[in-house]
């Protein structure tokens, strides 16, 4: 029998020491997702916790920190083309993909190289 797997809870994206600052600046001001407050047991490795939907994105410090290239999580946009915008306007790439029929989306970076892909949410 197997556990019956509810939902993704949260994702964790692996960060360097000192990431905090950048975090905040890229997922809270820029995709505007909400802080939330580490449990204080668990604010001692660094990192940080935002609100994205129903679940939880963590940015969590890794030594010997390595970009992830290929994994990444994909996040549901209202706005596609406004966030393009955005990012752009900041310097931060963008690289369209059109390999999926029927899906407008793209790819960037977060502030130490993370892969991320952004999907146009459903109207």
């Amino acid at each position: 029998m197997h556990a019956g797997v509810a939902r993704i809870d949260h994702i964790q994206i692996a960060a360097p020491e000192g990431c905090e600052s950048a975090a905040r600046e890229f997922y809270g001001s820029l995709l505007g997702m909400k802080e939330l407050e580490k449990p204080p047991v668990l604010r001692a490795r660094g990192g940080c916790w935002f609100q994205c939907g129903s679940q939880q994105v963590h940015i969590g410090v890794e030594r010997n920190f390595q970009p992830a290239r290929k994994a990444h999580p994909a996040f549901a946009v209202l706005d596609l083309d406004k966030l393009r915008e955005t990012l752009q306007s900041r310097g931060i790439p963008v690289v369209p993909d059109d390999d999926l029929p029927g899906t407008r989306r793209f790819y960037t970076e977060d502030p130490w190289g993370n892969r991320i892909e952004f999907v146009e949410a459903p109207a």
